[in-house]
C-alpha cells in the first residue's frame, strides 16, 4: 500500500492547501520513465517524514487542472507547498538527498 496520498483536481485544495503540516506534492504520469524512477523514493520520504509531511501524488493526466494551475511543464515535478503556498519546486529525477535537504526547510 502507498505511503503516498492521491490527489485530484477536486481534493487537492483540501489536501494540499488546507493541510497543517507541509506538502509534497509529486505531479506525475504512468507513462513517464523518470517519474517511476523516482516513485520508490517519493514513498520512502511519505514514510519516513510520516508525522512533519504529507505526500501525495496528483496523476497529471487525470488532473490536468492543478497541473495547469501551478504551470508544470515537465514531469516528474515535486513542489512543496507550506500553510497553502507554493515554496519550493524541484524538477526531474531528483535524488533523495536532494528532496530530504528541500523539505528539512519547511519542517
Amino acid at each position: 500500500m502507498s505511503s503516498a496520498l492521491s490527489v485530484t483536481d477536486a481534493t487537492f485544495k483540501e489536501e494540499v492547501l488546507d493541510s497543517e503540516l507541509p506538502v509534497l506534492v509529486d505531479f506525475w504520469a504512468p507513462w513517464c520513465g523518470p517519474c517511476r524512477m523516482v516513485a520508490p523514493v517519493v514513498e520512502e520520504i511519505a514514510s519516513q517524514y510520516v508525522d512533519k509531511v504529507k505526500v501525495v501524488k496528483v496523476n497529471t493526466d487525470e488532473n490536468s487542472k492543478v497541473a495547469t494551475d501551478y504551470g508544470i511543464r515537465s514531469i516528474p515535478t515535486l513542489m512543496i507547498f507550506k500553510g497553502g503556498q507554493k515554496v519550493d519546486l524541484l524538477v526531474g529525477a531528483v535524488p533523495k538527498t536532494k528532496i530530504e535537504a528541500t523539505l528539512e526547510q519547511f519542517i
